[in-house]
């Protein structure tokens, strides 16, 4: 299994915190009808995207991104000791899986110079934090963490009516620790890392491009979840905040690298998670690498 990518002068590598199954297929997509899944099927688990029951299969991931000035990771996943009862395999984890897969890439949480969020839903953000003597405190000491600021606009706003406990763990203690940078689309690291904004999953939910002078590689977060979104553009996630805005926009990110050399990294893909766009009739595919 391919953990480690290199393009142009890029070196890229994934954390998986977990790759297991997720939700029926049914469920998470409601635009799906039982007739394209049958005539889906085959190819989907022979992919590792979907099981014998039809569930979803999604990996939980990190990447880590060596630029030749900087060390940016990019959506922090999961996390540990996080009430999390929705979730029973998220809910208040102790194990060492991540650490373990950070160590292994070669990194130390001290490597780490930017933490990059595509949005911040609670796969997206929970290693940001860690608990100390009963503290959330910022897991990379010497990060910076950039969000979206639309993004951050929506979460503060939502979670002054209803508490977010994602945001209160694994994003305001950032803030408070002055760690935190809050920014617009215009936002960029050095010459080769810039934001996409891809509204539709979230109000402010961004993809990453990385490159110097052209997109070698683009980190799409949760624009889509699974390769049957890559066919079939116009399925959106339930959990999408406007499902049409983000059909529109996958459309238009999926023409955009379609048939290009750049690397498109998803969040929840299976593994290898890592492919390039290519035209299929009236949709895509991202083909593994």
């Amino acid at each position: 299994m391919s953990l480690k990518f290199s393009v142009g002068d890029l070196t890229i590598h994934r954390i998986i915190e977990q790759e297991t199954t997720f939700l029926p297929a049914l469920e998470l997509l409601p635009g799906l009808t039982p007739e394209v899944l049958t005539e889906n099927r085959a190819w989907m688990r022979d992919a590792g995207a979907l099981d014998d029951k039809d569930v979803l299969i999604l990996c939980f991931q990190s990447y880590v991104v060596k630029t030749p000035h900087h060390t940016i990771l990019i959506d922090s996943c999961i996390g540990n000791d996080k009430p999390r009862p929705q979730r029973p395999k998220w809910n208040m984890k102790t194990d060492d899986t991540y650490m373990r897969g950070l160590a292994a890439a070669g990194f130390s949480v001290d490597d780490i110079d930017y933490v990059m969020c595509t949005h911040l839903h609670v796969d997206h953000v929970g290693w940001n934090t860690r608990l100390d003597n009963g503290r959330w405190v910022p897991t990379f000491p010497k990060a910076r963490y950039v969000f979206d600021k639309t993004e951050f606009d929506y979460w503060t706003e939502t979670h002054a009516k209803t508490p977010v406990p994602p945001f209160a763990d694994s994003v305001l203690p950032v803030v408070e620790s002055k760690q935190a940078e809050i920014v617009r689309s215009d936002f960029a690291i050095g010459d080769h890392t810039r934001i996409l904004p891809t509204p539709g999953h979230t109000p402010g939910h961004a993809a990453f491009t990385f490159g110097r002078a052209k997109d070698d590689a683009v980190f799409s977060g949760d624009l889509m979840h699974s390769p049957l979104q890559t066919r079939y553009p116009e399925l959106s996630v339930k959990f999408d905040v406007d499902q049409a805005q983000a059909a529109k926009t996958r459309r238009g990110f999926l023409e955009r690298y379609c048939d290009t050399e750049t690397l498109c990294c998803t969040a929840h893909f299976p593994s290898p998670s890592v492919g390039k766009i290519r035209r299929a009739g009236s949709g895509f595919t991202c083909e593994a690498i």
